[in-house]
């Protein structure tokens, strides 16, 4: 058997899985009691596809305050791997990669190469203006990835079944 084979086997099924929507917009609706769709449904609904379990869901601006209070709550929280969708576009509220990365004791470049390539086969060039990345730090995974449905959709698919490999292989 290969080591990642290895690993794979050893690692902890069911992951708990905090996911975070970043949008400013859809923030101001939820304070004013609007109905908005979010694309953190999706990113829920692939992780429970891949058999984790879902403990949390927020909503939160594109502030780096709030941004880095999400990851705070989570390295000192329960949980595994922390999703967030959104915020990793060109636009200057698009702050949640540079804002996140920080955090990172390592950054899974190949991450964020992959959503890209894979995007490109669905959307063509303009895949490559998402700044999606991952990391682990504290033996857990932080997850960036784009907020469109579609996106976030290509990103869970390309890594949700990974998630157990490279929590087990940060936890050390």
């Amino acid at each position: 058997m290969k080591p990642h084979e290895e690993h794979r086997k050893a690692a902890q099924r069911g992951l708990k899985v905090v996911v975070v929507t970043v949008s400013s917009s859809r923030y101001e609706k939820k304070k004013r009691r609007v109905d908005y769709s979010d694309e953190g449904d999706v990113a829920a609904e692939e992780t429970k596809r891949a058999g984790h379990k879902v403990i949390q869901r927020n909503l939160v601006s594109d502030e780096a305050a709030m941004l880095r209070r999400e990851v705070k709550k989570f390295l000192a929280g329960k949980g595994d791997v922390l999703l967030f969708t959104g915020g990793t576009g060109l636009s200057p509220r698009d702050i949640t990669t540079e804002t996140v990365r920080p955090f990172f004791d390592k950054e899974l470049e190949g991450f964020g190469e992959l959503v890209r390539r894979l995007g490109y086969e669905d959307i063509g060039s303009s895949a490559m203006l998402t700044r999606a990345t991952a990391g682990v730090a504290r033996g857990k995974l932080i997850v960036c990835m784009p907020g469109s449905p579609g996106g976030v959709r290509t990103a869970m698919r390309a890594f949700v079944d990974e998630f157990p490999h490279v929590v087990f292989i940060a936890k050390g």
